[in-house]
């Protein structure tokens, strides 16, 4: 599904503003992040301009900056609504783009070494904001072979980050944007991947959940939702024996107050996880309402 963004009011789309307060809450990994324009074609790796920037900074944290949702980990590029956007990217920037853009990466980069390869608005939006960091791009051209050159050879006094971790960061990242704050719990220190394309989510020999490579979300599996019942989040209490595939309302005793529509969510009964599939209503909906589907259920408990 295409997210259209085509004037300054995109801004305040509602995919666009709970983007941005997503990112609020992330955090780089190692001790210098790398800033890089956004790219016309999504995910941004498959560009041409950012596969010349990847063979540079593909070992550092990198964050990508754009409008109107602000930034974008390199981590978190192929979760949606970021990998599937159509925005013009023409580097002219206004002012509120500037002020919600520039807010994010100062925070993001706190008390981080701040290597920026932009120009335009996306160098104003840094500018703005952040007192300290070294722009490597010339020219106003940031894949010039001399912008290339520059953020190659600034690179080098840097340390790197070792692959293991950044797996281990990059599904923890995507677990803290879909589940919200303490999320990143979700996924545990031995976590294990399999598969070529979509990623089977294992620990301890036990599927959590599958990693959709189109949506770039985790579907749950229940083991995962055994998990989600621990940390206590987007949990759907019910007082009734799940025997099919649909969850109403009415039955619906407690729901967390944070799920929304096409959300993964656990569903609990006296204590014990009884299914795991995806929202319909609001967690507010599920508990006020007295008809409609609350929860449409993926796999339960037999």
């Amino acid at each position: 599904m295409k997210v259209i963004c085509s004037s300054e009011e995109s801004l305040y789309r509602p995919e666009a503003v709970r983007w941005r307060q997503r990112m609020e809450m992330m955090k780089p990994l190692g001790d210098t992040v790398v800033l890089l324009p956004c790219s016309m074609k999504k995910p941004y790796s498959n560009s041409k301009s950012h596969q010349k920037f990847r063979k540079i900074t593909r070992s550092f944290q990198e964050l990508i900056v754009t409008s109107p949702f602000g930034i974008c980990p390199r981590e978190l590029e192929n979760t949606f609504p970021i990998q599937s956007y159509d925005v013009s990217t023409t580097g002219s920037w206004s002012q509120d783009e500037i002020e919600e853009t520039g807010k994010l990466i100062a925070k993001y980069c706190e008390g981080k070494t701040i290597i920026a390869n932009l120009a335009g608005g996306y160098l104003e939006s840094c500018e703005a904001y952040v007192d300290d960091f070294i722009n490597t791009c010339e020219d106003g051209r940031p894949t010039s072979p001399d912008s290339l050159y520059n953020l190659r050879m600034e690179l080098k006094k840097h340390d790197r980050v070792n692959r293991r971790e950044k797996t281990l960061h990059e599904l923890k990242s995507i677990a803290k944007y879909q589940f919200g704050e303490n999320g990143d719990e979700f996924i545990p220190e031995n976590v294990k991947t399999k598969g070529m394309y979509h990623k089977r989510i294992l620990s301890n020999g036990k599927q959590l959940a599958l990693l959709n490579k189109d949506y770039g979300l985790y579907r749950l599996n229940l083991p995962g939702g055994e998990i989600l019942k621990e940390l206590d989040i987007h949990i759907v209490e019910i007082d009734f024996d799940l025997t099919t595939n649909t969850v109403f309302a009415p039955g619906i005793k407690k729901a967390d107050h944070n799920i929304i529509p096409n959300d993964e969510v656990a569903v609990v009964k006296d204590g014990t996880v009884v299914g795991v599939g995806k929202a319909i209503m609001t967690g507010r909906e599920m508990e006020e309402y007295n008809n409609g589907i609350g929860v449409k259920i993926k796999h339960r408990l037999k």
